[in-house]
C-alpha cells in the first residue's frame, strides 16, 4: 500500500469472548486501514465468525475495544454497527427475492418526501449505485429472484453503500461463484478499495488472498497467530500458520488388499456443480474427498446416492454399472450414505431407535411378504446398542431424547443391517464429541476391514488424516491433488485452498506400499 499515514477505520485491541467453558476469543487484535483490503483466514472453529459477529454487533465481546474511525462502537446492536458504517455481505445474499433491487437496497431505510416513500429518488440513486459496482442501472425495478445469484451478491454491496459504509466485511463471497465471477467480484472491490473503502475478505481460498489483498490476518484457536503483507507469505505458509501443527497421530496402520475396485466412477458430472470425477475405491479401503466450503464435495455425494444425480460419466459397483437417479437406485446397488444432516436427513427423532434403525429395511424385516417382523426389528436393535455402545435404556428410546453421538450412531446403525458394497460418509462425526467420534471411527474401519469400500466426505482435515488410505483433494468441482497415507496436514490443507505447487499428483505412499 502507498499510504504514507495510514488512516485506522476499524481496530480491535484484546478482544475476548467466552461461551460457557470454550473461550471463542483469546485477546484478538485486528484493524482495517481506509483503502486496503485485509484478509481474515483460519480454520473452522478459529475464531473468525466470532470477531465479526462483535464487529458488526450481533455479539458483545466479554473483554477489550472495539472502535471504528476512532469511535468507540456500541456492542451488542446490529443498527449501530450500520450506523457507524459496519456493512456486511455473506455468502448467500441476504434479500427478498419478491421484492425489485431497488426495494431491497432500501428496505427499512426508505427514502423519503412528505412523508412518502420517494421512488423517483430511490430509483435514481439505486442507478448510482449499481452504475458504481458495474451492474446494468436499470435493473432497479428487476425482482432479484430473477437475477443471478452473482448479480445478487452485488446488489447485496450496493445495498451495503446506499448507507455510507466505511468498512465492508465479505464472509467467503466467492464460495458460490464461477471463476467469471469472481474476476467481477474482484473489480468491485478494487474500485471500492480505491475509494477509501476498508474492506475484510474473509476466504477458505488462500490462493485468492494474492489476487485481492494488501495484508492477511491469521486465526487459530481463537488467537490472531500472524498478521502480514500478502505478499511476503506464499499459499503454503498461510496454511500452515492456520495449521499450528503437523498431524502425527493415525487411528491404525491398516494394510489395504490389491483387488478390482468395488466402487469405480468415471467422468463423472453435475453442471455447475462439478466435473471429470474419475475415483475408485478397492474392498477394505478408505478413500476421503476433501474440500473447503464450496468445493463440490457435498454435490459429489448427493450424485453418487442419486438424491441430486450427475449429467454425465458412469458408475460402477463390482464391475456393473449402475444407475442412480434415485436412492432407491444408489440401494439396489449396494450403496448406503450416512447424511451430513442427520436432523434434516438422518433421523427421525420423535420415532423410537428400533424404528430407525429398521426404517430402511422393512422388505427385510417382512415375513411372508405380509407381516412386519417386529421381534427380528427389536432383536436387531439390541445387537446395535451392545455391538456399537449406543448410550440408551432400551430399543424403544426416543430418538430425539438422545446425544448427538448416539443419534450419529442410531443413523450408522441403520447402514450397517445389511453391511453395504459401498459406504458413503458425509461429515460422519460433524457435532460429536470425542469419544463418540472414536466409537464411529472404529465402526467404519470395522466395516472396511469387512471389505466394504467406504468414501469419507469430510471437512474434519484431522479426521481425514486419521482414517484414510487415501486422501482426493477437491477444489472448484474437480480432483486437484490425491494424497498417500502419510501426508502432513498444512500440504492437504494448501492443495485445497489453492496451491499446486508443482508437487506431484500423488503424495505418500500407495495403500498397498506400491509406488504410484
Amino acid at each position: 500500500m502507498s499510504h504514507s499515514s495510514p488512516h485506522v477505520l476499524l481496530e480491535l485491541r484484546g478482544v475476548q469472548k467466552r461461551y460457557g467453558g470454550v473461550r471463542a476469543l483469546r485477546g484478538a487484535d485486528f484493524e482495517v486501514l481506509a483503502g486496503e483490503v485485509h484478509a481474515l483466514v483460519g480454520e473452522n472453529g478459529a475464531g473468525k465468525s466470532t470477531l465479526i459477529k462483535i464487529v458488526s454487533g450481533a455479539e458483545v465481546a466479554d473483554e477489550g475495544t472495539v472502535e471504528v474511525d476512532g469511535v468507540p462502537l456500541a456492542g451488542g446492536s446490529t443498527q449501530a454497527a450500520m450506523a457507524a458504517g459496519i456493512a456486511t455481505v455473506y455468502q448467500e445474499p441476504h434479500l427478498f427475492g419478491e421484492l425489485t433491487v431497488a426495494e431491497n437496497v432500501f428496505l427499512g431505510r426508505e427514502l423519503r418526501a412528505g412523508g412518502r416513500v420517494d421512488w423517483t429518488a430511490q430509483r435514481t440513486r439505486v442507478g448510482e449505485l449499481l452504475a458504481q459496482i458495474g451492474l446494468d442501472p436499470e435493473i432497479g425495478d428487476v425482482r432479484v429472484a430473477d437475477l443471478p445469484v452473482a448479480e445478487q451478491q452485488l446488489v447485496s454491496i450496493a445495498k451495503a453503500f446506499a448507507h455510507s459504509a466505511k468498512v465492508l466485511i465479505l464472509d467467503e463471497p466467492s464460495a458460490i461463484l464461477t471463476d467469471r465471477e469472481i474476476e467481477v467480484l474482484f473489480g468491485v472491490v478494487r474500485n471500492l478499495r480505491a475509494a477509501g473503502v476498508g474492506i475484510v475478505y474473509i476466504s477458505h481460498r488462500l490462493d485468492e488472498l494474492a489476487h485481492i489483498s494488501d495484508r492477511v490476518t491469521v486465526m487459530r484457536d481463537g488467537a490472531v497467530v500472524a498478521t502480514r503483507p500478502t505478499r511476503e507469505l506464499s499459499v503454503r505458509q498461510v496454511a500452515e500458520l492456520m495449521v499450528g501443527h503437523e498431524l502425527s497421530t493415525r487411528a491404525t496402520d491398516r494394510a489395504v488388499p490389491a483387488g478390482d475396485p468395488v466402487l469405480d466412477v468415471a467422468g463423472l458430472g453435475r453442471t455447475g456443480a462439478f466435473e471429470g470425477l474419475d475415483l475408485q475405491v478397492r474392498p477394505a479401503e478408505v478413500v476421503a474427498l476433501y474440500g473447503l466450503v464450496g468445493s463440490g464435495t457435498s454435490p459429489i455425494a448427493r450424485a453418487l446416492y442419486g438424491i441430486t444425480p450427475a449429467d454425465t460419466g458412469a458408475v460402477r459397483v463390482d464391475g456393473r454399472e449402475v444407475r442412480l437417479r434415485s436412492p432407491q437406485d444408489a440401494a439396489a446397488a449396494g450403496i448406503a450414505m450416512l447424511p451430513g444432516d442427520r436432523k434434516q436427513q438422518g433421523v427421525f427423532a420423535n420415532k423410537s431407535i428400533a424404528f430407525n434403525i429398521s426404517s430402511a429395511h422393512l422388505r427385510h424385516l417382512a415375513r411372508l411378504g405380509f407381516w412386519f417382523d417386529r421381534a427380528k426389528e427389536r432383536s436387531i436393535a439390541l445387537d446395535f446398542l451392545k455391538r456399537i455402545a449406543i448410550k440408551a435404556p432400551s430399543p424403544d428410546t426416543v430418538v430425539g431424547a438422545l446425544s448427538g453421538g448416539n443419534q450419529q450412531k442410531v443413523v450408522l446403525a441403520r447402514q450397517l443391517v445389511r453391511a453395504p458394497r459401498v459406504l458413503l460418509l458425509e461429515e460422519p462425526t460433524q457435532g460429536v464429541d470425542v469419544g463418540a467420534k472414536e466409537e464411529i471411527h472404529r465402526l467404519v474401519l470395522e466395516l472396511a476391514d469387512g471389505g466394504s469400500a467406504v468414501l469419507v466426505i469430510s471437512t474434519d482435515l484431522p479426521e481425514v488424516l486419521q482414517i484414510a488410505d487415501r486422501v482426493l483433494v477437491v477444489r472448484r468441482g474437480a480432483v486437484v491433488r490425491e494424497f498417500g497415507r502419510g501426508a502432513s496436514q498444512a500440504d492437504v490443507l494448501a492443495a485445497a485452498a489453492g496451491d499446486d505447487g508443482g508437487a506431484p499428483a500423488v503424495v505418500g505412499a500407495r495403500a498397498d506400499g506400491g509406488d504410484r
